[in-house]
């Protein structure tokens, strides 16, 4: 198992490095720049600018400069928040956007494990038909459409609940909790109930109920392990997916995440915060598939003797 892991961590360094030498020069590659002439500043001050961030030096010494930076830690000055650097305001939007992801796949899960089981039970009967349906519609649905629609009826018609903040209202969380893991549960409803339709088939589910074991008993203790297993596979990309995915729904709801310093670094040409959230969310997919991953052997003894034969 270590040396599986480390070879994932070394697999991991050249996909960083990838990552991070393609962003860079689509970004510069891209049209205008983070002090553009449209932004009417005297050209004096223009040339200052580019001196201060090194954006007069050629397009190579920028590349090995920053890739010199990176490898020692450091994302580099904000083009924006002149004041801050890039880790900075990557620490202080982290901690929102792990908290609405946490919240969303707790959403997914709780929604989507037990209706995938469900669907699985009653194999083509109502409560598979209507909640697979149900599960399509959610599937296909976008967090931009979603989320207004939620905050039209939820938060402006029934005023139940907040339309926008986090953390200053109670149950201004519920939203865009909802509204972020409503996909995930979706997706988690469809794999559970096949990974759950392959279990049941097996002989020793059908041995089991021959003994006359409860239905409960046969899901709970036997059936369960085996057939969240492709779940738990979907998990790590779901989680890096979410806080990936998670700009347009803090956007909605004004949530002060770390997506919402990418969108805004994307409209104001903020080059290093535009590299430094590309390589950090990269950089937590592969964390997220890596520990998906682990689990997934570890609940797997099949894979865990391939491992070991492998050495």
């Amino acid at each position: 198992m270590l040396m599986f892991i480390a070879k994932r961590v070394l697999q991991a360094i050249p996909v960083l490095l990838v990552v991070a030498t393609v962003t860079f020069f689509m970004v510069r590659a891209a049209p205008g720049g983070p002090f553009d002439k449209d932004r009417s500043i005297p050209p004096e001050v223009m040339t200052q600018l580019n001196k201060r961030y090194h954006l007069d030096d050629p397009l190579w010494k920028q590349y090995v400069d920053y890739m010199s930076n990176l490898v020692q830690g450091d994302f580099g000055p904000s083009f924006k928040y002149a004041s801050h650097s890039v880790t900075e305001l990557i620490a202080a939007g982290l901690p929102p956007t792990l908290e609405l992801s946490a919240y969303a796949i707790l959403f997914a899960l709780i929604i989507g494990l037990p209706i995938g089981i469900v669907a699985a039970l009653k194999q083509n009967t109502f409560l598979d038909y209507a909640p697979m349906s149900t599960a399509m519609i959610g599937i296909c649905m976008p967090t931009f459409v979603l989320g207004p629609i939620l905050l039209l009826i939820f938060g402006i018609w029934l005023q139940w609940l907040p339309v926008a903040g986090w953390g200053q209202v109670p149950g201004d969380k519920i939203l865009p909790s909802i509204t972020l893991g409503s996909v995930y549960a979706a997706y988690i409803a469809r794999i559970c109930r096949g990974g759950m339709l392959e279990v049941l088939s097996q002989d020793y589910i059908r041995t089991a109920r021959a003994k006359g074991l409860s239905t409960a008993r046969i899901v709970l203790v036997h059936a369960l392990r085996g057939g969240i297993t492709p779940v738990i596979s979907f998990l790590g990309p779901a989680i890096a997916g979410l806080l990936a995915g998670s700009f347009v729904v803090e956007s909605i709801f004004q949530v002060p995440g770390l997506g919402r310093f990418y969108v805004m670094a994307a409209f104001n040409r903020d080059y290093t915060m535009i590299l430094g959230c590309t390589i950090f969310f990269a950089f937590l997919i592969i964390v997220f598939n890596l520990l998906a991953d682990i689990l997934q052997v570890w609940l797997n003894p099949k894979l865990r003797q391939e491992l070991e034969a492998r050495g």
